[in-house]
């Protein structure tokens, strides 16, 4: 399975690739067979001196199965990607597994805002860690994330998850990830959503365990409660 340019960096990250690489060489395939019997009849029944052309009404069964087996076959394709898509789909969007800890994302014009779960390990507390454009998560815990808008739509995006959510105002959508490899990643915005969109963007910080643990520690502990 090809990793393509990003580094993969989620759990889920892998079946967002293979569904792509699903798409690609069934879809490779079946322009390699249409070109291939585009170019064989285009020489095979080119015009030849003393050879009349010959009209074809596509009534005989020998004509009509250059039509009917590619069909069938297209439409086999089609019910194999369905099910890729859907099994993708239902893993990261409808299955969503027990979390370990729970973030709130804030999009609004032109900024990210990241509440992260104290040292209570409750989110909505006071102990809460509020950043702007800095995302910080344990390497192998389980994120569930609640997503809202304060202005327009946004589109929260992690390419190295490939995870893309949009976020809509006046909802709070759930989410989930698990990251699986340390670093710092973007996140970016992936809805046109003004002028500022192109600098919509942030940085995911993926710690260890310690690194994690010593990072919430040196947060200061202010209460942000109902803001």
């Amino acid at each position: 399975m090809i990793e393509y340019f990003i580094n993969r960096a989620s759990t889920y990250a892998g079946d967002v690739d293979f569904l792509f690489d699903l798409i690609t060489y069934m879809a490779g395939f079946w322009f390699l067979v249409a070109e291939g019997a585009l170019f064989y009849l285009l020489f095979r029944f080119r015009k030849k001196p003393g050879i009349k052309s010959e009209y074809i009404d596509g009534t005989k069964k020998t004509h009509k199965r250059w039509i009917g087996i590619p069909h069938i076959l297209i439409i086999i394709c089609d019910i194999v990607l369905i099910w890729g898509a859907g099994k993708v789909w239902y893993k990261i969007k409808q299955n969503l597994p027990e979390p370990d800890a729970t973030i709130g994302i804030v999009s609004q014009q032109w900024a990210w805002t990241f509440i992260h779960p104290g040292r209570d390990g409750e989110l909505h507390t006071d102990d809460d860690v509020r950043l702007v454009d800095e995302l910080h998560v344990e390497k192998g815990k389980t994120y569930h994330f609640e997503l809202t808008s304060r202005d327009t739509l946004h589109s929260f995006s992690v390419p190295a998850f490939r995870l893309k959510q949009d976020a809509v105002p006046g909802r709070k959508i759930r989410g989930w990830f698990k990251p699986d490899k340390e670093g710092v990643v973007d996140i970016q915005c992936a809805e046109m959503c003004g002028i500022g969109h192109g600098v919509m963007n942030a940085r995911l910080f993926v710690h260890t365990k310690e690194e994690f643990e010593d990072w919430i520690l040196s947060q200061p502990r202010f209460s942000f409660a109902g803001k």
